[in-house]
């Protein structure tokens, strides 16, 4: 990402950690804008030209439009719950659920 999570340096790295929150997935993150060569051979090794790249259990995802895409339409929740993530917001779904019953 450009930036640190407390502090992104873009407007799309700002949005893909407000994702990361919202699902309360740990993760890791760099900070490409304090490396030059990190900053290219992200993009060389994942063969995509932007930044954030998303990475799950090592396998490339996509960036921010991608993550913002399957975070509206619940495809995001799925694909952590194969590497066994839990998502916050299916834990608040399944609450309102279980009180309005």
């Amino acid at each position: 990402m450009k930036g640190v999570p407390d502090a992104p340096r873009c407007g799309f790295s700002n949005a893909v950690v407000q994702i990361m929150r919202m699902h309360a997935v740990p993760y890791d993150s760099h900070d490409v804008l304090a490396d030059e060569n990190l900053r290219q051979g992200i993009k060389e090794y994942s063969n995509w030209p932007t930044i954030p790249q998303v990475f799950i259990n090592g396998e490339f995802v996509g960036g921010c439009d991608i993550m913002l895409q399957m975070h509206q339409s619940g495809e995001l929740v799925e694909e952590l719950k194969k590497v066994g993530i839990k998502s916050a917001l299916l834990t608040a779904d399944e609450a309102k659920k279980e009180s309005s019953k």
